[in-house]
């Protein structure tokens, strides 16, 4: 699953050259108020407004800011195409606006990367993280929520791809860097069920265990990466806010999937009281 740590914190700043900019901090403060209620209709209608009003206003700055939370919205919600064409928009902006060389740039490339992996364009997306990862890494002040997010979204392209051994590596650069960030635990679960997932498609692909499944050292590597998991959302220390209601509603289906049905209840049950509550 996707990390969307990797794909938020573009907000550049505006030159004073004209331009009617649209209130980007108030835009993205509606938005996160949309989606703490899980309403992504209104979100949806709220981002095309607004879309409008960056393209009267010739504010392309604000268009690039909007394309990309617009290729997110439609992923979450599994409109390929939309998303793709707010996608190529996007990344037509960058260049536009000159932001090829910028943290700007490597979250662009980022957010459409992680769509083109959503709806199975995995070369694209590896091209498009490569790019990013060389941005990223290249600065001095990347967030490392980023870069986290970035590691971990890139190993999933890398599992599709069968390039489990880059998979490995990413999947513990992201958990190197998540573990200095505040309330981090929630991108480390995220991590530690997609490497359960890659243990799995990695045992698939080599013909592992019996009759093609995993073997049972496959099997016990899962259950680690399941049970650690499990403990980091249970961490005391992470606020109980609607981005943590929508990462247990994200996580319960992989427990779910690998029989660990108790947790897939509870985490649906927290999101639930969570989403009341808003």
């Amino acid at each position: 699953m996707p990390s969307e740590g990797a794909t938020m914190g573009y907000r550049p700043a505006y030159p004073s050259d004209g331009i009617a900019p649209i209130p980007q901090q108030r835009v993205v403060d509606k938005l996160d108020e949309y989606m703490s209620r899980r309403d992504y209709a209104g979100a949806e209608r709220h981002l095309l407004y607004w879309l409008e009003e960056a393209r009267a206003g010739r504010d392309a700055r604000g268009e690039l800011m909007l394309r990309n939370e617009l290729v997110g919205h439609f992923r979450k919600t599994g409109d390929g195409e939309r998303a793709m064409e707010h996608g190529r928009r996007a990344l037509e902006l960058v260049d536009e606006l000159g932001f090829g060389e910028t943290i700007s740039a490597g979250t662009t490339y980022t957010n459409v990367a992680t769509a083109c992996n959503a709806f199975g364009h995995n070369e694209t997306a590896l091209e498009l993280f490569r790019k990013a990862t060389r941005l990223y890494e290249g600065a001095a002040n990347t967030d490392a929520r980023l870069l986290g997010g970035l590691y971990n979204n890139m190993a999933l392209t890398c599992v599709a791809l069968g390039r489990f051994d880059e998979a490995d590596d990413l999947y513990q650069r992201a958990l190197h860097t998540m573990s200095r960030v505040e309330h981090g635990a929630l991108e480390q679960a995220i991590t530690y069920l997609n490497m359960a997932d890659a243990l799995e498609a990695r045992a698939k692909a080599e013909g592992g265990g019996h009759g093609g499944g995993p073997g049972a050292d496959v099997e016990r590597g899962i259950q680690r990466c399941l049970d650690t998991a499990l403990e980091l959302l249970d961490d005391p220390t992470v606020p109980h806010d609607g981005y943590y209601a929508f990462v247990c509603e994200k996580c319960a289906p992989s427990f779910a999937y690998h029989g660990y049905f108790l947790a897939d209840d509870d985490l649906r049950a927290r999101a639930k009281e969570i989403y009341e509550r808003a």
